[in-house]
């Protein structure tokens, strides 16, 4: 009796030790949530009761009396035999919530919940997107050309490059104004750490998608917790010891307009059963200088964070919406009303906000045709539907790309913009460098419509061209005589601007690259030139002009 007893104890001990070790060493290195309604949390406890019952397989321990005769005496004898096998099954509950979570938490089961998670709003594109009269300033970068760029501004920094590597994910923000793309440097491996972690991350690049230029940024002050890290320096780790039960969605670098660093992280929660439908609830703020954080509602988040919610987030709530409003089996089968995004999304910077860009096109259509397309606010979530029917992002690209097939350059995902009222996709197009070559812009409605241009105010010239050659109503140019006061000529978002002011005081701009005979323009010449309206008073395009 003694025996057994001391070995389900010495057991019970193991057990404990075996799951305190294994649980510590299993949450340091997988940061799990603990949150019922998080399904890591229901996998981490699965291995540990799993683990806890290991040592009790097979031993049984019951109580019985045996009657044994001695001489002419009975006697009775107990024995114990202790039975743990149907407690292991105690074990597998953590699993099977998790399993039957996932099961009734799914589509099948709750379609139009998930339909329901967002309100999207049917809006009106001209109105929403004024016309651009200018588009010097369209940011149209992808990620893959600033990593190319980064990583050349990196690679001239020697004392730096040795150390240190670039971060692969930029974010884009709108950075006093202007659209920038930002990353952090990391430490380069678990050495260069060791090395240089009592000075920490030094700076960050910041890529400028309009100029098609990057920059080294010093930080004033070192990062001490980054993604790269270690142990108590790394990002994540320290995330999840300061909020132990919040579920992470996504983390992003930006910069503040003074240029303090911070990392934006997302937390979300179910919208639908117990693990259906994740989105954002609370978003934290978190300083990598000191380790400092602070946690703030949706509402309450500050207006100069850009990205709360990815674009991915973005595009597969919609698709939710889109998809499942007509139930599960309608979804799968008949497809009444079904849309969807298409595969990618773009940025646009509206105000001081950054917006997802995405075309929506109709689940049953095979012929490449976008329905309307789709802006999705990156901080606050807000949802808007233009209904423009024309021709979806990839075969705007293709034909951009068949415009200069004999250059096989590749376009980029487009941005839109409103040129004269038509909804237009912008571009650029890449060599095999990945450097940026050309501009292109093609018309939504009718593709074959399309103009590149060294710059993006030549593409812009171009495509005005083709938009009236194709009887298409951009709006009757304003012609005026004027006498010239002032000539200046300005780089301006990399592009050579000529600003010519007459004596009325009002100025007219042009771009050498779309019109090299404007550097022929002396003061006391007298023009007459046709002109479009700008966004900024007494300051006016120029379509055309000549000399009186």
């Amino acid at each position: 009796m003694k025996e057994k007893t001391l070995s389900v104890l010495l057991r019970c001990v193991f057990s404990l030790l075996l799951v305190a070790i294994v649980g510590y060493a299993l949450f340091y290195f997988t940061l799990p949530a603990f949150n019922l309604r998080s399904p890591g949390f229901y996998l981490y406890i699965s291995v540990l009761a799993i683990l806890g019952a290991l040592p009790f397989a097979g031993l049984r321990i019951n109580h019985q009396r045996n009657k044994v005769k001695k001489g002419n005496r009975n006697y009775y004898q107990s024995s114990y035999h202790v039975d743990f096998n149907k407690w292991t099954l105690f074990a597998l509950i953590p699993l099977a919530i998790l399993i039957l979570g996932l099961i009734f938490s799914s589509t099948f089961f709750n379609a139009r919940k998930y339909a329901g998670v967002i309100d999207v709003t049917e809006a009106d594109f001209a109105t929403d997107l004024p016309e651009t009269t200018e588009i010097t300033n369209i940011a149209l970068m992808d990620t893959a050309s600033a990593t190319i760029l980064g990583n050349r501004t990196l690679g001239s920094l020697s004392d730096v490059v040795s150390q240190y590597t670039l971060n692969d994910y930029y974010t884009q923000i709108n950075y006093k104004g202007s659209p920038k793309k930002v990353t952090t440097l990391e430490y380069d491996g678990f050495f260069k750490w060791a090395i240089n972690n009592h000075k920490g991350i030094p700076g960050m690049v910041m890529v400028d998608p309009v100029k098609s230029s990057a920059e080294y940024v010093e930080f004033e002050k070192p990062v001490f917790y980054t993604e790269s890290g270690y142990f108590k320096e790394d990002l994540k780790r320290k995330l999840r010891f300061e909020y132990p039960t919040k579920i992470f969605q996504s983390i992003s670098f930006e910069i503040d307009d003074n240029g303090q660093p911070f990392y934006i992280v997302s937390c979300a929660k179910p919208k639908v059963s117990l693990f259906g439908a994740m989105d954002i609830n609370e978003v934290i703020i978190f300083n990598p200088e000191n380790g400092e954080s602070e946690i703030y509602s949706l509402e309450n988040t500050p207006s100069w964070i850009d990205i709360v919610y990815t674009g991915d987030l973005a595009c597969k709530k919609y698709d939710w919406h889109g998809e499942l409003s007509g139930g599960f089996f309608n979804s799968i089968i008949g497809n009444v009303g079904c849309k969807h995004s298409t595969d990618d999304f773009g940025y646009i910077v509206i105000g001081d906000d950054v917006w997802y860009f995405t075309g929506v096109t109709s689940a049953v259509s095979n012929d490449k045709s976008n329905i309307g397309f789709l802006l999705t606010n990156a901080r606050t979530g807000e949802y808007k539907f233009y209904s423009v029917i024309g021709a979806e992002e990839h075969s705007a690209m293709a034909a951009a790309e068949g415009e200069v097939q004999e250059k096989g350059y590749v376009a980029s995902f487009p941005s839109l913009v409103n040129i004269s009222g038509q909804a237009t996709y912008i571009m650029v197009l890449k060599d095999d460098a990945g450097l940026v070559k050309l501009y292109a812009l093609v018309n939504v409605e009718n593709y074959s419509i399309v103009a590149t241009g060294s710059t993006q105010a030549d593409a812009m010239s171009a495509y005005k061209k083709l938009l009236k050659q194709n009887n298409i109503d951009i709006g009757a140019d304003t012609s005026v005589d004027i006498t010239v006061e002032n000539v200046r000529i300005a780089l301006v978002s990399g592009v050579s601007t000529v600003y010519i002011t007459s004596t009325d005081g009002k100025v007219y701009k042009g771009y050498l690259e779309a019109d090299e005979s404007l550097i022929l323009v002396r003061n006391g010449d007298k023009l007459n030139i046709s002109y479009t309206e700008s966004d900024k008073k007494d300051i006016y395009i120029i379509s055309s002009w000549k000399f009186n």
